[in-house]
């Protein structure tokens, strides 16, 4: 499967230069979030994807949306087992009725109103959320043809890699969970 972090967002934009968060639940993408969006999907035309999975965050809604229509596909699913860890105030996510109505061709159906955690993720939930995850895709033919849209936590959970804003990165699910994930430089 292809791992594709979300575009830069608004969140992104201020917290790389201040370090603190601006407290901005749910952010968009950024312009500058947007174009590397729209960069991504041309790289990944030269790819085989038939499935495109995503977090519920806007900013990975957004992503995933340039993505697929640049690849003439639907996005295949909307699940909260690929979102960010709970950290800061941009993982204050979006009700599912509000994601509903501004996303009308998505199913949100399976979530709950509230779909993200009352409190700070521990980073151990985020890997056992990985492992699930790697689990699924293990389990399904179609792994190869997958891209997943997510998050710089989620990504790091499930492989042990950091990436950068709209970052791609392959992950083999068939192959064992990283033993050792650094949270912190």
């Amino acid at each position: 499967m292809i791992l594709l972090r979300h575009g830069q967002s608004e969140f992104n934009a201020i917290f790389s230069v201040t370090k603190r968060d601006p407290g901005i639940p749910d952010p968009k993408l950024t312009a500058l979030g947007r174009d590397q969006a729209v960069e991504a999907a041309r790289t990944l035309k030269s790819e085989r994807i038939g499935r495109i999975l995503v977090s519920p965050y806007t900013r990975a809604l957004e992503t995933a949306a340039i993505v697929a229509e640049t690849l003439g596909l639907g996005i295949s699913a909307v699940t909260p087992l690929v979102r960010e860890r709970y950290a800061f105030a941009c993982d204050i996510g979006s009700p599912t009725s509000e994601l509903a109505a501004a996303w009308p061709g998505l199913d949100f159906a399976h979530l709950p109103e509230r779909w993200w955690p009352e409190v700070e993720e521990p980073e151990a939930s985020v890997a056992h959320r990985a492992r699930s995850f790697r689990a699924e895709l293990a389990g399904r033919p179609d792994w190869g043809e997958t891209l997943v849209v997510s998050h710089w936590g989620f990504i790091l959970g499930l492989t042990g890699v950091r990436v950068q804003n709209c970052e791609m990165l392959r992950c083999d699910p068939t192959e064992p969970h990283p033993e050792i994930i650094s949270w912190h430089h």
